[in-house]
C-alpha cells in the first residue's frame, strides 16, 4: 500500500529498481493520481501489476451522488475493515473535500452521526493523504461540472477529531503541503475544543485554517451537546483560539450547528458575539443535517436568518454555510447508517 509508505520511502517497495522510479511513482501517487495502478503508463508493467492490487489503502463501498452530481459521498472501507467516509463538493471556483482523520469518534458530541458510533481507531497519514489522492484521481476520471478538476481545498471535518490524532494529521498535512503542492490557506482543521491539539497546531510550520465547533455559548449547555466541554471548558477553548489567531495571525472560525429548540435563541446568539468578539472569529452557521439516531432537528428558515441576523446586529461577521447532501445522508457517519439498516 504506497500511500502508507512516507513519500521519501518509496524506493524501498520497488526493490532493486533504479532511483528515478521512485520519483515517477510519487509523481503518480501525489501529483496525477489515477483510480487504477495500470495507468501509470511510465512505469514497467511488473511494477504496475505489484501495487495494482494494493494502490489505495480502502475500498470503495458504496457511492452517492447528489445536487445535480456537485456533491459526492463515499464510503471506504480500510484493510482492516474500519469504515470511514469522504464528502467532494464541486463550486463554480473550488472544489472542497471533507476528509476524515479517524475512523469513528471518541468525542460523544450528541448531534453527530459518527459520534454515536463511538471510536475505532486513528487513520495512518497516507489514509488520510489517500483520501484527497483518490478524490483528485476520481475528479479526472469524472469531472464535476463547472467545477476545477482538482481538490483545491481540504476540510478536516469528517469522520474523528483531528487534533486527538496529531501525529499522524500533522503528517498528512506536510505530504499535502509540501508533496502535494496544496497551498496551507486552502486547509481547515475542524476541532470540537481539543485545546492541547489547538496549541500543537500553533507550533506547526503551516498557517492552516482553524475551526472550532463550539455550539453553545454557556458551559452547561455545551456540555451537554459537546462531552469534552467537561475536560476543556468554554475559556480554556477562547485562550487556546486567541493563541492560535496571535501565532498564525489567521482568523479563527466558529462553527455553530443550530439545534432547533437548543442552541438557536437570540440569548444564545447574543453570548456568541461575545465570544467571537474575545477570539476575533468569523462565525459559520449551519442547521442541523439531521441522523437517523438522534431526534435533534433544524429549525425552521426564519430562526437560522434570525440567529444570523442577531450576530451582525452584534457586530460580528456571520455567513449561513450551504447546506449540502442531504437526500446522500452528507452528514458524517450517516452513510454508515444506511449500510447498517440495509444489512440488518
Amino acid at each position: 500500500m504506497p500511500y502508507l509508505t512516507p513519500p521519501e520511502e518509496l524506493g524501498d517497495l520497488l526493490g532493486e529498481q533504479p532511483r528515478y522510479r521512485a520519483d515517477q511513482l510519487r509523481a503518480w501517487l501525489y501529483q496525477t493520481p489515477v483510480l487504477d495502478a495500470a495507468e501509470m503508463k511510465n512505469l514497467p508493467n511488473h511494477i504496475r501489476q505489484r501495487i495494482s492490487t494494493s494502490l489505495w489503502p480502502f475500498k470503495l463501498e458504496l457511492e452517492l451522488k447528489g445536487d445535480a452530481d456537485s456533491t459526492r459521498k463515499w464510503l471506504l472501507r480500510c484493510h482492516d475493515g474500519a469504515p470511514i467516509e469522504t464528502v467532494l463538493m464541486g463550486y463554480p471556483k473550488r472544489t472542497t473535500l471533507c476528509v476524515s482523520s479517524q475512523a469513528g469518534c471518541a468525542m460523544g458530541c450528541t448531534f453527530c452521526a459518527t459520534g454515536q458510533f463511538g471510536f475505532v481507531r486513528h487513520l495512518e497519514a497516507g489514509e488520510i493523504v489517500s483520501q484527497v489522492a483518490y478524490a483528485n484521481a476520481s475528479l479526472r476520471a469524472y469531472p464535476i461540472d463547472n467545477s476545477p478538476k482538482q481538490v483545491t481545498h481540504v476540510v478536516f471535518m469528517g469522520m474523528g477529531e483531528p487534533l486527538a490524532n496529531y501525529k499522524r494529521v500533522h503528517e498528512s498535512l506536510r505530504r499535502l503541503i509540501e508533496v502535494m503542492g496544496m497551498s496551507a490557506r486552502s486547509i481547515t482543521i475542524s476541532t470540537v475544543g481539543f485545546v492541547p491539539g489547538i496549541y500543537r497546531l500553533a507550533s506547526s510550520p503551516w498557517k492552516v485554517n482553524l475551526a472550532v465547533s463550539l455550539h453553545s455559548s454557556d458551559d452547561e449547555s455545551r456540555s451537554a451537546i459537546v462531552p469534552l466541554n467537561n475536560r476543556w471548558d468554554i475559556n480554556s477553548v477562547i485562550e487556546a483560539s486567541r493563541h492560535y489567531f496571535e501565532v498564525k495571525g489567521r482568523r479563527v472560525s466558529i462553527e455553530w450547528v443550530l439545534i432547533d429548540g437548543t442552541n438557536d435563541s437570540p440569548s444564545q446568539a447574543r453570548k456568541l458575539a461575545a465570544i467571537a468578539s474575545r477570539m476575533a472569529a468569523h462565525v459559520n452557521v449551519i442547521a442541523l443535517n439531521p441522523t437517523p439516531l438522534s431526534s435533534d432537528r433544524p429549525p425552521p428558515t426564519r430562526v437560522v436568518w434570525n440567529f444570523v441576523n442577531t450576530l451582525r446586529d452584534e457586530g460580528i461577521t456571520a455567513t449561513v454555510r450551504d447546506t449540502r447532501g442531504r437526500n446522500i445522508d452528507a452528514a458524517c457517519g450517516q452513510l454508515r447508517v444506511r449500510t447498517l439498516n440495509r444489512t440488518n
